[in-house]
């Protein structure tokens, strides 16, 4: 019998039953992730915006492949360096602030709302927001172009510096509006309420629901979460949590 166990026993595999690649599963899953976030168009965690709705918090303005809108310590715009899978650095990000159901506002890094001149140059120097602060998206065929309170669209001119010239929007005027703000994931219906958030809210979740709360305290498990991912991703999710929460003797149905 000695001999048997060094044997290494595998699953019994029926004839005609077609083995499964976890490999290439995996493979698959991780590609479906790769091409879900390409679509979203997501750089280190700024996603193109898609409509006003999302223009909000700190925002970026991409002109070109990786090119953002940069503040100058002067007050002046221009073109910052290129980025190559790379998010905005500091002085490429504003703060939007939403003043209507069409129009923002954008607050640099220095505290200056941009506007424009009289030249209509795109500059960075009011404290304030007045009409010239004011700023309006534009979406169409699922392009953005940013129109200034000069009923002109903003782009970047051979010196370098950002303009808002143009009566109609071409290919030089087309931008992308980038924002690093958590999106609003879609909830499925059928997962229940518990059943939404980490694997620690989770259990706080069933805790609240079945604990006969005879002390009138909040029992939580303190054992590591790492076991409660690992159930979760094998499904034995919910047999995890009562099995935590019987330890405990606190769980009603867990007598």
């Amino acid at each position: 019998m000695a001999e048997y166990s060094c044997v290494k026993s595998t699953k019994l595999v029926l004839k005609g039953t077609k083995l499964k690649n976890k490999k290439k599963n995996k493979d698959k899953k991780r590609k479906r992730e790769e091409n879900a976030e390409d679509q979203l168009d997501i750089v280190e965690g700024w996603w193109t915006v898609t409509n006003f709705g999302e223009i909000t918090g700190t925002v970026a303005i991409e002109m070109g492949q990786g090119t953002y809108i940069s503040a100058l310590d002067n007050g002046l715009f221009t073109l910052g360096a290129p980025h190559k899978d790379e998010g905005p650095s500091p002085p490429e990000q504003f703060t939007a602030v939403r003043l209507s159901d069409t129009r923002i506002a954008l607050k640099s890094g220095y505290g200056k709302y941009l506007g424009i001149n009289s030249d209509g140059l795109v500059i960075g120097r009011s404290d304030a927001i007045g009409s010239r602060e004011q700023w309006e998206p534009v979406f169409q065929e699922g392009k953005i172009a940013l129109l200034a309170a000069n009923s002109c669209f903003i782009s970047c001119n051979e010196e370098g510096d950002i303009e808002a010239k143009s009566k109609t929007a071409g290919d030089e005027e087309i931008i992308k509006i980038r924002t690093c703000a958590e999106r609003e994931a879609k909830q499925n219906d059928d997962i229940p309420e518990e059943d939404k958030g980490n694997v620690k809210q989770c259990e706080v979740n069933y805790v609240k629901k079945f604990q006969s709360f005879q002390d009138r305290k909040l029992k939580v498990s303190q054992e590591d979460s790492k076991a409660l991912k690992k159930a979760r991703k094998e499904g034995t999710f919910h047999e995890a949590l009562l099995d935590r929460r019987s330890k405990l003797k606190a769980d009603r149905y867990c007598k």
